[in-house]
């Protein structure tokens, strides 16, 4: 939080970390406590592993934005006579009151399809009563990078979402830096309709990605 304190009297804009604080109940509400005096605005939280009920009342407790993660979500989806569908599944935990979803991503590293995850954004962005917009803003992750923007976009048609890229922002040949401007180029190309490739011819950092991860 040092560091997010420090960018934001720089620049002037709030970084939202997502401290992952899992633990037992108590635990997290004192974790969740010491996020919110250092100035942080979210928390993450495994969703399998801590249940519905911890993710309730960590809810309930603090007011901050609620990070939630599904990892271990194919042990509880793939087999098809004992699975839960993400639909079902969001249900569950949006009623218990995350406000970000993990989807996975397009192109992404898992054996998910991409129309699953396409489906599964399209979820979060269902409202579940007419009576408030309770919609929770999915979280595309696991091999996302400057390339995989473009059938993003072209799926959900918004960018009122988070894209996760660890490996396609750190592993960038010319740093974390540039990776991030390498994402934020391809947005904008997908934004204007410009294939990856044109828009690189004047986005060093786009360039440099494509050539170094893949093609798009």
């Amino acid at each position: 939080m040092a560091v997010v304190r420090a960018h934001q009297e720089r620049t002037g804009k709030h970084v939202m970390v997502a401290f992952n604080i899992t633990d037992e109940t108590d635990a997290m509400k004192r974790h969740a406590d010491l996020v919110e005096r250092e100035g942080g605005s979210c928390v993450m939280a495994s969703l399998n592993w801590c249940g519905h009920s911890g993710i309730q009342t960590l809810r309930r407790h603090t007011g901050l934005a609620l990070h939630g993660h599904r990892n271990g979500y194919g042990a509880l989806s793939r087999h098809p006579l004992l699975g839960i569908s993400f639909q079902a599944y969001q249900t569950l935990w949006r009623l218990a009151g995350v406000d970000h979803m993990h989807v996975h991503g397009l192109q992404g590293k898992f054996s998910q399809p991409d129309s699953e995850v396409i489906e599964s954004a399209r979820d979060c962005f269902t409202p579940l009563t007419d009576a408030a917009d309770d919609r929770v803003m999915p979280a595309f992750s696991s091999g996302q990078w400057a390339g995989t923007v473009p059938a993003t976009w072209a799926a959900i048609g918004s960018d009122d979402l988070l894209f996760m890229a660890g490996g396609g922002i750190l592993a960038h040949p010319d740093g974390a830096e540039a990776g991030v401007t390498s994402i934020r180029q391809a947005w904008s190309a997908a934004r204007a309709g410009t294939a990856l490739p044109d828009a690189a011819k004047h986005a060093p950092e786009l360039a440099r990605a494509l050539a170094f991860f893949g093609k798009p």
